[in-house]
């Protein structure tokens, strides 16, 4: 008899490839207050914000994978950050408590430890910037204090995953992918900047190995996919993927920020929002990286190298024929 999981907020990216991969070897429901486009007859609506909801969908079920969370840089009012991320995991944690169910895996973020760290580990204190990062802290800190008060009976599984990229999905890997794809791409410094990222199919494919090994115990976890690449290792994988060569335009970081400050500028008078800003130039020459010794000593074995999760991605968006045009805003 299979295990009965539910996944909360599994309709988008992340979720939909996450029942594609478990769904032959869990009995898994996805709670979602967004219809799933391809497993709509396993999904049941629900908001993590009404407890009633979470109360009669928890019942039956032994282990709990916490997706659903506000995530949007441009999210109105803030609050929402904390009433979903927040008060959400509480409210998922008193219908666990209800229903007797002792297991949780929640997905939360590398924006934890803010910006401009060193390598951090999962060790590495605290410092988010944004209220997305504050929320998945506080939401950590709520589930922390689950587990202590039964830590021989609960387990908890924190990941903290670096950005997502994958096929299907419309964040800031893609667009990037897109203009290095399309020739409209200027390199804004050396390109020796190194930025870590993971492949949708080895995070989820990490849940899945997670869910199998559920015991009661504490660990949380950095997801990356080593080793990383900097932005001229990136530029060559696309060119292989799509066997073209790549125009090789180097723009000096002074002239890239300057060019930044214009936009910003330009943005103040008209009031519109462009693509180029001092800040993206800034994130874009920055060196991004996150220590995922533990994860890739655990006993996992991703089954994608980054290049390989790149050349899927880029194949599926750039080359073969579509089946369809459903996409993911995870951004």
């Amino acid at each position: 008899m299979k295990d009965k999981v539910l996944f909360i907020g599994a309709s988008g990216f992340v979720g939909t490839r996450l029942i594609e991969i478990a769904q032959t070897d869990f009995d898994v429901t996805n709670l979602d207050k967004q219809q799933s486009y391809f497993y709509p007859e396993i999904t049941v609506l629900g908001d993590v914000r009404q407890q009633e909801e979470l109360d009669q969908a928890m019942a039956g079920f032994s282990t709990v994978v916490l997706l659903a969370a506000e995530h949007r840089d441009d999210v109105s009012p803030t609050s929402l950050y904390y009433d979903v991320n927040v008060q959400g995991t509480r409210n998922v944690l008193a219908a666990m408590e209800k229903n007797g169910v002792k297991n949780i895996i929640f997905t939360s973020s590398v924006a934890v430890y803010g910006l401009n760290k060193v390598n951090p580990d999962e060790t590495h204190p605290h410092d988010p910037f944004n209220h997305y990062g504050k929320s998945k802290w506080q939401a950590e800190e709520v589930l922390r204090e689950w587990f202590n008060k039964a830590p021989q009976e609960h387990s908890l599984t924190i990941l903290r995953p670096t950005v997502i990229f994958g096929e299907r999905n419309r964040g800031n890997v893609y667009n990037l992918l897109k203009q290095i794809a399309g020739g409209k791409f200027a390199m804004v410094g050396a390109g020796t900047n190194y930025k870590s990222m993971a492949y949708v199919g080895n995070i989820v494919d990490f849940i899945k190995f997670r869910l199998t090994n559920v015991k009661p115990g504490y660990d949380v976890y950095n997801y990356v996919d080593k080793p990383d690449l900097n932005m001229n290792q990136l530029v060559n994988e696309v060119e292989k993927s799509l066997s073209k060569k790549i125009p090789s335009v180097h723009l000096p970081y002074p002239l890239g920020m300057l060019g930044g400050y214009c936009f910003d500028i330009l943005s103040k008078v008209t009031g519109k929002k462009y693509a180029i800003s001092s800040v993206r130039v800034k994130k874009f020459c920055a060196t991004t990286q996150f220590d995922a010794t533990k994860v890739h000593s655990s006993g996992f074995k991703a089954p994608y190298t980054l290049s390989e999760g790149l050349d899927r991605t880029l194949k599926h968006e750039f080359v073969n024929e579509k089946k369809d045009d459903v996409t993911f805003v995870s951004e």
